[in-house]
């Protein structure tokens, strides 16, 4: 049995949404998992939509525990990154008893730093493909409309020091041509994507229909890539991914699944 360590901050029904995906299929006996506890790096009372978060935890009888990164920094004053370290070990004497197989980073705001990287396997969702931008969702479509783009997609890394370049474990890929896209295309033909921000914003009908499409395969992709784990389709060891064989791969891309699990499913 797969043993999962879920990281969350908490803040809204995105984080809800994706621990409710993959428990209900946890529950459901779809994969052969088990989420040991949930980390926040907030604590009850601090806001309405992690107190939410946190009931729905309880709900599930999830083991809880949570360490407030606000109230470390009004403790130790300056720069927080300073004390990113200070922080991370003050976490892991809370969940330093737990051995999770892998942790998931599912709405979790904080940078995690080596001393994290290095004791636990931990994956994060970038939506984007391997070679795509890095940054926020919103600046990763900005980029995409910018350059045209012929696809997008998202993976799930190993998280690193390096921001949105840890080793690829898992990703799909989403064609952005086709009946749906193209005459969304047609609409910005010519403009450049600065007129296109201050004119439209995230309200361009091109912006939203890139987000609506990744985020709806979004939750697939994480637990597609948990259920690879715990069938050891694939395998971290240390800072590398290995398939079955035990051979380094550069990611292992779950496109066909995915589509086939949003088989029947509403857009």
């Amino acid at each position: 049995m797969l043993e999962i360590g879920w990281f969350s901050t908490g803040r809204g029904p995105g984080s809800r949404g994706l621990l409710t995906f993959v428990q209900e299929r946890i529950l459901r006996k779809e994969m052969d998992a088990h989420i040991q506890f949930v980390f926040s790096n907030r604590e009850p009372g601090e806001a309405e939509g992690s107190d939410m978060f946190f009931d729905l935890v309880r709900g599930y009888d999830i083991p809880l525990v949570t360490f407030s990164s606000r109230r470390f920094r009004r403790a130790v004053g300056g720069d927080f990154n300073a004390h990113r370290e200070e922080y991370d070990r003050e976490m892991i004497a809370r969940i330093g008893h737990l051995n999770p197989d892998v942790c998931v980073l599912a709405g979790y705001m904080l940078y995690v730093g080596s001393e994290m990287c290095n004791r636990y396997s931990m994956i994060n969702l970038h939506p984007a493909l391997p070679d795509g931008p890095i940054g926020t969702w919103q600046y990763v479509i900005w980029e995409l409309i910018r350059a045209r783009a012929e696809k997008t997609g998202a993976m799930i890394h190993l998280a690193t020091e390096e921001w949105d370049r840890g080793p690829v474990i898992t990703y799909f890929s989403l064609p952005l041509r086709g009946d749906l896209f193209e005459p969304l295309w047609e609409r910005v033909e010519g403009k450049p994507v600065e007129e296109l921000k201050e004119t439209y914003g995230e309200e361009l009908p091109l912006f939203q229909t890139v987000r609506a499409e990744g985020y709806r395969r979004e939750p697939y992709l994480i637990s597609e890539t948990l259920k690879a784990l715990a069938k050891g389709m694939i395998t971290i060891s240390g800072r590398r991914v290995l398939d079955a064989q035990g051979k380094p791969i550069d990611g292992y891309d779950l496109t066909r699944e995915i589509e086939e699990a949003l088989k029947g499913t509403q857009p």
